[in-house]
């Protein structure tokens, strides 16, 4: 599935954060926190964002704003590339229809099997116990 290009409705911003950079973190704001709002967008229908409403929705806010996150290098641009990258793949594994899944019955060899392993077991069960002299 190609996803539209969400560039006009995502917001950026940059905030100090942890990371790797020692005292170059203490005066920078490379960490990248990414925000867009599902409500508010033009690309989806109302069924896309239903499904992505429901797929998405322990990462939602109450205002149902996704909000991400990067601060894994100490570049700016390559966390803010990162960030939207990661959003792009969300959606596009949120929006993804699942399989339907293929109700099967075991075979007899299964079913033969299984009851041979159980006995087998059953025997080396019974085999233990008190030892009588």
């Amino acid at each position: 599935m190609h996803l539209p290009d969400l560039s006009t409705e995502l917001s950026y911003r940059a905030v100090r954060g942890s990371g790797p950079g020692g005292q170059h973190v203490n005066k920078t704001s490379t960490k990248v926190e990414l925000r867009w709002s599902l409500p508010e967008s033009a690309f989806f229908s109302e069924q896309q964002k239903v499904r992505l409403s429901a797929k998405l929705a322990s990462r939602l806010t109450s205002e149902d704003e996704l909000i991400l996150t990067d601060h894994s290098t100490r570049s700016q641009s390559r966390n803010r590339e990162i960030v939207t990258k990661r959003l792009y793949q969300l959606l596009e594994e949120a929006l993804k229809k699942d399989k339907l899944r293929k109700k099967t019955k075991p075979t007899n060899a299964a079913k033969r099997k299984r009851l041979d392993n159980k006995k087998r077991r059953g025997e080396v069960k019974s085999g233990r116990g008190q030892v009588f002299y």
